[in-house]
């Protein structure tokens, strides 16, 4: 997504280079991943300035921040709503393409707590094909198998 005057926002080259790095990579990168990134065309920009960015990109809704668990905090160009699956040894993000649906019990619990859902984001965890390959995807006691 490019940035234009409906946004709200100033646009800025960085802003513009940021978000084409972003959606660009699908690797659901961190901030100093993507500061690596936009380095190589903007060599001049310093990762404060990328940070800064982000959070107000996100703010914004031109991008999404992912906060997944205990790991560093990632990013997402892709706005179209999708679920992700992280690595819990690596900390590689994918997306799925599976659509996960709201219960109707689901339904009624947020409606009991008299919450309005706005977005669903679905997180599931495991181990990612690299890390089981190397053999660090052993089975621990909290770790099931579906």
């Amino acid at each position: 997504m490019l940035l234009t005057a409906s946004t709200g926002m100033r646009r800025t080259k960085q802003r513009e280079v940021i978000v084409e790095e972003l959606t660009k990579l699908r690797t659901h990168p961190s901030a100093d991943e993507l500061y690596e990134q936009v380095r190589k065309r903007l060599p001049r920009i310093s990762l404060g300035t990328v940070y800064r960015n982000l959070e107000i990109l996100s703010r914004e809704g031109t991008i999404h921040r992912l906060e997944l668990g205990r790991s560093q905090m990632r990013f997402d160009g892709e706005l179209n709503e999708h679920q992700h699956i992280r690595c819990m040894r690596c900390g590689r993000v994918d997306d799925l393409s599976v659509e996960a649906e709201l219960t109707e019990h689901d339904r009624e619990i947020v409606r009991s707590m008299g919450y309005r859902v706005l977005e669903r984001w679905v997180e599931l965890v495991g181990v990612c094909p690299v890390c089981r390959k190397k053999g660090t995807g052993k089975r621990r006691g909290n770790e099931r198998g579906l």
